[in-house]
């Protein structure tokens, strides 16, 4: 059973999302909170598997929660939902450690998947916000530009969801290999975890939202 824990300042949005999570067999809505500070709460009460949140907030904003979280959680799958599609909140929260991005429009049944597939550790991406992402064109200091071929092929694997074992399996590789390599693309693109390279993969168009 998933552990879901939902922070919007909406009641209405959050008794929508509870009605359309709860009736799935396989997760549940264990908390919800009205901002940021109350989502830390919950987290730190539940241990949840996944958490939805708004972006803006009152007394603590979804970035300033993700600041946070994230370094007592750091593999914890924090999905901003919202309805903002501009840049300023997308790379906010993708440099404080979004595990992805959703639209309050979408429908029940994308956002179950949605969450389904946070839990396995996979990005998740709206289809307008991938495409926001992709029409950016790479920029001069391009964080992808030193990675070598090897380097870009475990990068696209493991913004797949693949695990250091499977991607060991797919390209003949010992597992202490690819870990080392997964450590040393962590470093290059100045991230902390398998979720916050993937997105960037797409900022930059290593990764098509598709191959997530």
């Amino acid at each position: 059973m998933l552990k879901i824990i939902i922070a919007d300042d909406h009641q209405v949005v959050r008794r929508g999302l509870t009605f359309t999570i709860d009736a799935e067999k396989d997760m549940r809505v264990v908390g919800e909170a009205q901002n940021g500070a109350g989502a830390l709460a919950l987290i730190k009460k539940h241990k949840p598997d996944v958490v939805l949140m708004d972006l803006q907030m009152p007394e603590m904003t979804g970035v300033d929660a993700l600041k946070q979280i994230r370094p007592e959680y750091p593999d914890l799958p924090i999905l901003i939902l919202t309805t903002f599609t501009d840049d300023a909140h997308v790379y906010a929260a993708l440099r404080a450690g979004a595990s992805g991005f959703l639209l309050k429009e979408m429908s029940g049944d994308d956002l179950v998947i949605a969450i389904r597939g946070a839990a396995q550790g996979k990005p998740q991406l709206h289809p307008d916000i991938a495409k926001r992402l992709m029409a950016r064109a790479p920029m001069p200091d391009d964080p992808f530009a030193s990675l070598t071929e090897r380097e870009r092929g475990i990068l696209k694997l493991l913004a797949k969801g693949k695990s250091n074992k499977e991607i060991a399996g797919e390209l003949s590789l010992t597992e202490m290999t690819v870990k080392g390599y997964v450590s040393d693309l962590f470093v290059k693109l100045g991230v902390n975890d398998r979720t916050q390279a993937a997105l960037m993969a797409v900022r930059y168009g290593v990764v098509l939202p598709e191959e997530l």
